[in-house]
């Protein structure tokens, strides 16, 4: 313990003398989305510009602080002063920062505001906390990311990194348990149960040999917490599973990560060797006696490989299938052996219980949803990326308050992922707890928010989910594998104008047996998009059926494009997006749509400020 506590205090050392820096300090949001938004780039400028004008600053990477959709985020520290930050930095504005700030000393542009929540600068710029996206948002797990150097150990301890594992060595396996068990945290997988639970049960199995795996299988098409959480903040969840490891008596662990995350696994692969150099891996961990390897497995990226049994198998080399349950994973697992399976948020949360006390944590959220909930914030919304809120919060807050609602009338929104389904309006006000998401017939899931406006058509986005739960489903057990199919083929017959009454009768008797038959939570949640769309969004099948006509003009069969000439301005932003060259006409003048050339790619009706694009209904005898 006594070398820890000198690694300890010379990381915080080396931490403040990085605060008091003489030269200025650049950091760049370096996660998968600031990369996407061209990060790579402006990054290659400003080290140029470093070399070419002879600087002295220090630049260093860091992950998604949060608001995706500002991405390139560029901070800067000058000496003395707090960190600013700039959004949306490309190669050129990069270049004006450094002009202003550190060479003509003559700064004009405004950042969005600081980072130092404890400062309050004289040059009057606002908080970057003050923002509307994350005034309402209490960062827990989230607390790193985008602030230290994902890899660098060094920033992690120097921020509380490893406090929370000592004050597990301190009290002992079951007093660890004991304080996940006050804190109430449950799982954030998707399912929600008791994490202290699934430990004492794991614990309580007989066999010498245990295992702890990290399920980072993230696969919600417009899910990235957990991906965007490992690439900001690896050493959390390590440390997590150290804790969780040392419960529950297990010396060997696993990540089980989709190949597709490249940026995860390389941050990951880093921040596991730095832990070994310091000693935090491997035998006699901090002299408590306890040994802890872990070991990364990439995943395919099948979805089934989410769940329980089929990860399980997955890791053994073979098929990724779930299997009958009991018996469950914490006595019989990976191997035979008891295996605890955590998602990537809920063993990434536990050194901040462990660090704060759990009473701590559960003073956040509601009496059976306690702590704070990451959410993807995707879709139609106007501010998107990675939030972190207090449980029992309602959608309303998050999508309207921190998302910034929609550009056109809201619509609906799909908690969940492809195992939610679709809350309509009404449901604005819901609180954001297992409980209440479940009643209203969706469920929690990982994370994901897909926020919709008048421009969807929600039997499309029913059928859009099920196409991928029927693909994705292993095909062990008959109501998933034809269930799924067969719903899939009832909702394309409804988009192509051939639907029945009678369908929706067969919908909801097939999704009833698909829910009660299925061997595994793939199968027995696939069917929720379809049960919630048909309960909040009726009209829709019924247009769709009795009137041959798509609402949101979606569903090309049912659909045919022409232009307002009373509307268009002759901008020509349809003539610029359309494929095939359907729409012509000269600038300022009325166009014209060619049906013959249209292929009804929607991109026109998308991209119209004047909203001179018709989605009309196609008479079907």
């Amino acid at each position: 313990m006594n070398n820890f506590s000198d690694i300890q205090k010379k990381a915080a050392s080396e931490w403040q003398l990085l605060q008091q820096n003489p030269d200025p300090i650049i950091s760049l949001g370096m996660g998968s989305c600031g990369l996407a938004s061209g990060a790579n780039e402006t990054w290659n400028t400003v080290k140029q510009l470093i070399v070419e004008k002879n600087l002295k600053i220090q630049l260093s990477k860091v992950g998604c602080i949060g608001p995706c959709y500002l991405e390139p985020l560029l901070d800067l520290k000058l000496p003395g002063q707090p960190r600013i930050i700039f959004n949306n930095v490309d190669s050129q504005k990069a270049e004006r920062i450094i002009s202003e700030y550190l060479i003509n000393n003559e700064a004009k542009l405004k950042p969005l505001g600081h980072l130092d929540k404890n400062k309050k600068p004289s040059s009057g710029i606002k908080s970057f906390w003050e923002l509307p996206m994350l005034k309402d948002q209490e960062r827990i797990v989230l607390r790193n990311c985008g602030l230290i150097d994902p890899e660098n150990i060094t920033q992690y301890i120097a921020n509380g990194g490893f406090n929370g594992l000592q004050q597990a060595f301190k009290k002992g396996a079951e007093g660890v348990i004991k304080e996940v068990e006050i804190s109430g945290l449950r799982g954030r997988g998707g399912a929600g149960f008791p994490t202290s639970k699934k430990w004492q049960f794991c614990r309580d199995a007989k066999g010498s040999s245990k295992y702890l795996i990290c399920n980072a299988d993230e696969g919600d098409p417009g899910a990235f917490m957990n991906r965007s959480l490992i690439e900001g903040d690896p050493f959390a969840l390590l440390e997590g599973m150290l804790i969780a490891a040392f419960a529950i008596g297990a010396n060997q662990g696993y990540i089980y990560i989709r190949a597709e995350y490249p940026l995860a696994i390389e941050r990951l692969e880093i921040a596991i060797r730095q832990m070994l150099d310091h000693k935090l891996l491997g035998e006699n961990i901090l002299n408590s006696g306890f040994n802890f390897e872990i070991k990364l497995k990439e995943g395919a990226g099948a979805f089934v490989c989410g769940e329980e049994t089929a990860l399980i198998a997955s890791i053994e080399g073979k098929r990724g299938m779930p299997r009958s349950r009991p018996p469950f994973p914490v006595t019989s697992g990976l191997n035979g052996k008891p295996t605890t399976i955590n998602n990537v948020e809920t063993l990434a949360t536990i050194p901040n219980i462990l660090r704060e006390g759990g009473k701590w944590f559960s003073g956040f959220g509601t009496e059976k949803s306690k702590g704070t909930k990451t959410f993807a914030l995707v879709g139609k919304v106007r501010r998107t990326g990675l939030i972190e809120v207090p449980l029992g919060i309602s959608l309303r807050k998050i999508i309207f308050d921190i998302g910034g609602g929609t550009y056109k009338p809201f619509k609906a929104v799909q908690t969940g992922g492809p195992s939610g389904g679709c809350l309509s309006k009404e449901h604005l006000d819901l609180p954001v707890d297992y409980e209440s998401l479940t009643k209203a017939g969706t469920i929690m899931g990982s994370g994901g928010l897909i926020v919709m406006d008048d421009n969807a058509c929600m039997v499309d986005v029913a059928r859009y989910f099920l196409k991928f739960t029927s693909k994705e489903s292993c095909g062990k057990c008959t109501p998933c594998r034809i269930g799924t199919a067969r719903m899939t083929e009832i909702l394309n017959k409804i988009v192509r104008g051939d639907g029945e009454l009678s369908d929706l009768d067969v919908l909801q008797r097939l999704a009833k047996t698909i829910k009660n038959g299925s061997l595994c939570g793939l199968g027995q949640t696939a069917p929720n998009p379809v049960i919630t769309t048909l309960k909040y969004f009726p009209e829709e099948y019924i247009a769709h059926i009795e009137d041959k006509r798509c609402p949101a003009a979606v569903c090309r069969d049912l659909v045919v494009y022409s232009v307002i000439k009373e509307k268009c301005t002759g901008c020509q932003r349809c003539v610029d997006v359309c494929p095939t060259g359907a729409i012509t006409g000269p600038r300022s003048e009325p166009h014209n749509l060619d049906l013959e050339l249209c292929i009804k790619c929607r991109a026109c009706y998308e991209i119209c400020r004047f909203d001179a694009i018709a989605g009309d209904a196609i008479v079907i005898e």
